[in-house]
């Protein structure tokens, strides 16, 4: 168990009592994070790959770093990590620089528990190209139903969530890669809900590609990370063109540079990437195993406690990632989600950027929480406390 009375102290928006338990959407940042971006606009703000002054070069040398920390913290190679704004932005690049390669007679395999993110791309390639669109179902218990039949012979690439954002499943992930390469398809994992909460390995999973966004994991917003095997990155276009992607422009050729700057056009998010920087050295001091411990213990505490409450149905697996979906009889998660506001406890509600997933429970919206390493036991009482409240006021 993590001691997140102290972890909270950390993070200057708790210092005002807040429960915040939309951790699946975005996560808080620490002091270091913070003072660590204060201190690249205060004394080295520059551009990188460009000037020869000092700044320049510092501010070059710390977006490299960057690169270099990522990689170890997934055990890859640095030239293995490209910076994005987000996952979307790392699926996306994937999709345009493979999926439009794609033929009439090829299968595009997703899941019904993507993330838009992660099922749009892909949707939409498929009509651009006129590849077979597969979605794999999911089971009552909230866990893919019969995935190997899905993945045939004809199938280029296989894109799955690591960890549902909305049911917390947890997919049998290398099991799936296995098989996609069985079958000769790329494997692509949308690792957003699992890089920040316990450790991930790409060599241990053999995927070809993983996407993950930095402020799901106490990072800043606008830095994402897409990592790729280098021998398919070298084989791929680049996505965006413009300047520090290239080697040499000439008037009828340009010659792309190497990776992984062909892939990273124009002025990068330099001071995100620091911001990066920190918040895996910080995850890391922690122990993404006992991160795990920690949010998995308090999932179960607040599955305990939520079977207080009458007429809640929770949706997803008995195990689980560190979040949870529920409706509260007829009470509308946007209004569940305004009451607990009023008491300063944070929490979703909608469809969680997973319509087809939301739609297919039955529903438009559901309510989550979703938990991290500076919350506490009492965080998840005064939750369930604050949900009695609620069910009295609105008599549901």
């Amino acid at each position: 168990m993590l001691n997140a009375d102290k972890i909270k102290k950390d993070f200057p928006i708790l210092k005002n009592l807040l429960v915040y338990l939309d951790n699946a959407a975005t996560s808080q940042k620490p002091y270091q994070v913070i003072n660590a971006i204060k201190d690249y606009y205060e004394r080295y703000n520059a551009n990188v790959h460009r000037g020869v002054y000092k700044i320049a070069v510092e501010a070059t040398e710390k977006y490299e770093e960057a690169h270099r920390v990522v990689a170890k913290f997934i055990n890859a190679f640095p030239n293995e990590i490209i910076f994005t704004r987000n996952t979307t932005e790392s699926i996306n690049l994937v999709a345009y620089s493979l999926g439009l390669k794609l033929k009439k007679d090829d299968e595009v395999v997703v899941s019904l528990m993507e993330h838009h993110s992660n099922f749009v791309p892909w949707q939409q390639i498929c009509k651009i190209t006129g590849a077979k669109f597969k979605v794999i179902p999911i089971d009552e218990k909230g866990n893919l139903k019969d995935y190997e039949k899905f993945i045939t012979k004809n199938t280029k690439i296989v894109s799955i969530t690591h960890a549902s954002n909305v049911l917390g499943t947890i997919n049998p992930i290398k099991e799936i890669i296995n098989l996609a390469h069985k079958n000769g398809a790329i494997a692509i994992i949308d690792g957003a809900q699992s890089v920040p909460h316990f450790s991930v390995d790409v060599k241990d999973l053999d995927c070809d590609f993983l996407a993950f966004s930095g402020h799901k994991m106490l990072a800043p917003m606008g830095i994402g990370v897409l990592y790729g095997k280098q021998e398919i990155l070298k084989s791929m276009g680049p996505f965006n063109y413009g300047g520090d992607m290239i080697r040499e422009v000439k008037l009828n050729e340009t010659k792309f540079n190497d990776l992984p700057w062909k892939f990273e056009a124009g002025t990068p998010n330099v001071e995100a990437a620091i911001g990066l920087v920190e918040a895996v050295k910080y995850l890391e001091k922690l122990g993404m195993n006992n991160i795990y411990s920690h949010t998995q213990y308090l999932t179960k505490y607040a599955l305990f406690r939520l079977k207080e409450i009458p007429n809640i149905k929770v949706y997803g697996p008995e195990k689980r990632n560190c979040l949870i979906s529920f409706k509260l009889g007829r009470l509308h998660p946007h209004d569940a989600s305004a009451f607990l506001d009023e008491l300063n406890i944070a929490i979703r509600g909608g469809h969680m950027c997973a319509q087809p997933l939301v739609n297919s429970l039955g529903e438009i919206a559901v309510a989550r929480v979703s938990f991290y390493i500076y919350n506490t036991k009492e965080d998840v009482d005064k939750f369930v406390d604050g949900l009695k409240k609620a069910k009295g006021a609105f008599k549901v």
